[in-house]
């Protein structure tokens, strides 16, 4: 810098940042070996705030507004330059300017897929990706914590550490909602909120505030996209038989003869596909379905000449009665049956001894 340079430097009595840029978030004033002329006038617009650095300790931070620059105007300053009376010559310290606006449109999103649990699915791999918004709320604590000594500070020198973060927590709060997947897309605000409330005391360490995180897209690998994809399709075709006589119908309509044939064509092979399997349905419900078994004969104890007998089945017992062994005195007994009971006073054995009655006798020799 040349003397001409240095003397117009140390007599510019006004200190001011209008800044023309989009990213810029800490901007150091630049002055010749910092000297600031006593009195010079400082204008803090809107959105702002001015923080005197002394010797690499913080000295005072200023708000909107317009100062001179004086002892009474700048305490801590002055007592950091031992002033114990009305110093009015140049003195050093620098200025930092800080952007307090939100920065919107950052971008943030998955480097890789992340793994999770889903109960329709099972397991799945999900891309996210978003945009977030921040703003510095501490200037003291971002200077000592991120800016140091930087004169230009911008978003992307931060951008890429604050996306990391965001994505890593995101893994972990993903994990822990257990919303299926199909349900995300409809939770894409609630979300984007607890989220953004999860995340934020994080941001608070870098003298950030993280005012706001939006989830704009969840998508699953394109494999399972494009069977989810078959899925809905054959969901919207519905009754396939009315779909293609629908389209038959079209074509024909349109005068595309290839068109309808081809129609036809498919209408015609799938009715016969049809009609084969409602043929071949009763055959092999026939050839692949048992018989039921037989029913079983009751069978019975009886008491001949005093002593049990049995279990005789209904064939031996008509024979019994026909040698007139069995009587309607004669003790019987089954299955089910508490006591011996008198053969004539159970049903079954009535109707057979009324038969045997009616039974002729043996032709005559």
């Amino acid at each position: 810098m040349g003397l001409w340079d240095k003397i117009f430097g140390e007599f510019i009595d006004v200190i001011e940042w209008t800044d023309n840029s989009s990213d810029t978030m800490v901007y150091r004033f630049e002055r010749h070996n910092n000297e600031i002329k006593y009195g010079a006038k400082l204008t803090v617009r809107e959105s702002q705030v001015a923080v005197f650095v002394n010797e690499g300790e913080i000295a005072d931070v200023l708000g909107p507004g317009m100062y001179e620059l004086e002892t009474q105007n700048l305490p801590v300053l002055s007592t950091l330059q031992h002033w114990d009376h009305a110093f009015q010559s140049p003195f050093k310290a620098e200025v930092y300017f800080f952007n307090m606006r939100q920065f919107t449109d950052l971008k943030w999103g998955t480097k890789n897929p992340i793994m999770m649990r889903d109960a329709e699915f099972d397991m799945v791999r999900l891309r996210t990706f978003g945009t977030y918004t921040i703003r510095i709320n501490n200037p003291e604590t971002f200077i000592k914590e991120i800016v140091g000594t930087d004169g230009h500070f911008t978003v992307d020198e931060i951008s890429d550490q604050l996306r990391n973060l965001i994505t890593s927590r995101y893994a972990t709060i993903l994990g822990k909602l257990k919303v299926p997947v199909l349900d995300l897309a409809s939770n894409y605000d609630q979300l984007s909120t607890f989220i953004t409330e999860r995340i934020a005391p994080e941001f608070d360490q870098y003298g950030l505030e993280l005012t706001k995180v939006l989830v704009e897209n969840i998508s699953l690998p394109p494999e399972v996209e494009k069977a989810l994809d078959k899925r809905t399709s054959m969901g919207m075709i519905g009754d396939l038989d009315k779909y293609l006589k629908y389209g038959a119908a079209q074509s024909m309509e349109s005068g595309n003869s290839s068109t309808a044939s081809s129609a036809m064509e498919m209408g015609i092979g799938l009715a016969m596909a049809q009609s084969m399997t409602g043929q071949q349905a009763p055959a092999n419900a026939a050839s692949t379905s048992a018989p039921p078994p037989l029913p079983t004969q009751q069978t019975w104890h009886v008491a001949l000449n005093g002593t049990p007998a049995g279990p005789f089945d209904k064939a031996q017992i008509i024979d019994f009665i026909g040698q007139g062994q069995l009587k309607a005195d004669t003790l019987v007994w089954a299955n089910g049956m508490a006591n011996w009971e008198a053969a004539g006073t159970t049903e079954y054995f009535e109707e057979l001894l009324k038969a045997g009655q009616n039974t002729p006798p043996p032709m005559p020799k």
